[in-house]
């Protein structure tokens, strides 16, 4: 069942402008305050759009134009909160059973057991939310949300509020969640890391608008456009220009580099991941002069600069593993062709 978004809503000084097409797990990718959040919301129908139209499959949510507007129980939208929006005077089953009241005595309880296994929180079913720990809260959040067999599950920052470790377990208990659950998933995030993990495609959004929406691993391997390319945490992004079929010019850097795409006409800039750097890569290997270096836990970070390049120019990063050495006496550095990223606006 895919979702289909296209819909504007005039917040005064912000307006939403999205036009989105998505089936599997959707990661909504951006900074914050660029709409992320207020686009869920219209899925869901909490906000309401000015104009537009939202079907999920051959159910319309939402038409401005035939003057259909589903209220938020009829879409079976699952929407969890950032804050997983418990209520804290019940304890775990209330909570969970909270929005099953047409269902028998029996019924409820089959599927609170059932519920309860997935969610691996049997035993907690008395406990009041203050006395869960976060994980424990947001599959709580999810039992409710998943008991009523929703047709679309909508994530808004499902981590944010969770440490750096039970984040790290979370999301690989999520990920096999969602695969049980089979449907249509939308995440927002401003994390891209959690994006690449639990992710089949990524929608990037900027100032209410989408602005690219590709296979995850595509996005990564070809961002296509600055903000791509930054989202996806490219931390080297300098103006080029097209001197060949195959090679760009950086007048910053004073270097041509050969390129593994075929390079077209409006070219302005080209993108190179801090990983890609490789003292023993023999294309594109230039003269460089270390500038700086930072131990980080599992790998150093290398500051660099080409020996023609411009003084006013940024240094460049390498990002190197710890397991030989610190590189910090390298003076040749190339990148393979195919490492090289076209960005075109």
């Amino acid at each position: 069942m895919s979702l289909y978004v296209d819909i504007t809503k005039n917040f005064g000084k912000f307006k939403l402008d999205v036009f989105l097409e998505a089936d599997g797990i959707t990661g909504l990718l951006g900074a914050s305050g660029c709409g992320k959040t207020m686009t869920l919301k219209c899925i869901a129908g909490i906000e309401k759009p000015d104009r537009g139209i939202m079907k999920l499959g051959d159910i319309t949510l939402f038409d401005s134009k035939r003057r259909i507007n589903l209220a938020p129980q009829k879409r079976k939208v699952g929407y969890l909160f950032q804050n997983y929006a418990l209520f804290p005077n019940m304890n775990v089953r209330q909570n969970i059973l909270c929005g099953m009241r047409d269902e028998s005595r029996d019924v409820k309880a089959r599927k609170l057991s059932e519920i309860l296994e997935l969610m691996q929180i049997c035993g907690l079913e008395n406990h009041k939310p203050h006395q869960l720990s976060g994980g424990q809260q947001q599959r709580v959040a999810l039992a409710r949300i998943m008991i009523g067999n929703p047709r679309l599950l909508l994530l808004d920052e499902p981590f944010s509020s969770l440490d750096s470790h039970l984040r790290g377990r979370m999301q690989i208990q999520m990920l096999k969640l969602l695969r049980n659950f089979g449907k249509d998933v939308l995440l927002v995030t401003h994390n891209r890391n959690e994006a690449y993990k639990l992710c089949d495609s990524i929608a990037l959004i900027d100032d209410g608008r989408i602005i690219t929406h590709k296979d995850t691993l595509q996005l990564f391997s070809n961002p296509g456009c600055r903000y791509a390319a930054t989202m996806t945490g490219c931390k080297n992004i300098v103006d080029a220009v097209k001197s060949g079929d195959y090679e760009v010019e950086i007048p910053e850097w004073g270097v041509r580099l050969s390129t593994g795409q075929l390079i077209h006409d409006g070219l302005c800039a080209i993108g190179i991941r801090s990983h890609s750097f490789n003292p023993k890569c023999t294309h594109n290997n230039l003269p460089v002069l270390i500038s700086g270096f930072v131990e980080e836990p599992f790998e150093y970070t290398l500051m660099f600069r080409y020996e023609s390049q411009s003084d006013i120019s940024t240094d460049i990063w390498w990002k190197t593993s710890k397991n030989k050495r610190n590189h910090s006496d390298t003076d040749r550095l190339g990148i393979a062709p195919a490492d090289i990223l076209p960005l075109y606006n």
